[in-house]
């Protein structure tokens, strides 16, 4: 099977956005546990984010994710290097069942040297680009209340809120706003 890939020209960086595969786990769980320290361990318990990682992001986990039939990752990278990935759901993968004209942005993560690079914008796109070729009516994530950053991507995106639900980080159980956009 082709790898698709294409390329995003920034004023500040040259991304290209390419499928991750089985044989990319371990660089998809470098960057993935990576990313979620960097967004999320200063306000964290370390214990709580240890068991997230070790559950959360094992190589095991990963494959089985990377294998679902209604998953998709994507690496962002800039010169041949992730800096950034993005995981989408649809049909019966998403971790929320919101229909199968829905589709889930589960993950947009970013190594934070590159934020404010058009990395997260690229990434974001692949992901509008993947509901329009599945002629989904919307796209939804869940996006924990204390991320202000990520938060205002969103809104910024066309995002709205419609919910709320609880996500586990180790045994602290967080809220996460549930956020839409419409695509029709």
């Amino acid at each position: 099977m082709a790898v698709a890939r294409y390329h995003i020209f920034t004023p500040m960086q040259d991304i290209s956005i390419s499928r991750i595969s089985v044989s990319d786990v371990l660089a998809l769980q470098t960057i993935s546990r990576a990313t979620f320290l960097e967004a999320f361990a200063a306000d964290n318990d370390e214990e709580n984010m240890k068991q997230y990682l070790q559950e959360n992001l094992s190589i095991e986990k990963l494959t089985a994710e990377l294998t679902a039939p209604c998953s998709e990752f994507y690496f962002a990278n800039v010169s041949g290097t992730p800096v950034g990935y993005l995981k989408v759901n649809y049909a019966a993968c998403q971790t929320e069942q919101q229909g199968d004209n829905s589709l889930e942005i589960e993950r947009i993560y970013v190594l934070r040297e590159h934020y404010g690079k058009g990395v997260a914008q690229a990434l974001f796109q692949k992901a509008i680009d993947i509901a329009a070729h599945r002629n989904a009516e919307n796209i939804w994530l869940g996006v924990w209340e204390h991320n202000h950053r990520a938060l205002a991507f969103y809104r910024k995106n066309g995002f709205t809120e419609f919910g709320r639900h609880v996500f586990m980080l180790g045994t602290d159980a967080q809220t996460d706003i549930l956020m839409r956009r419409e695509l029709r």
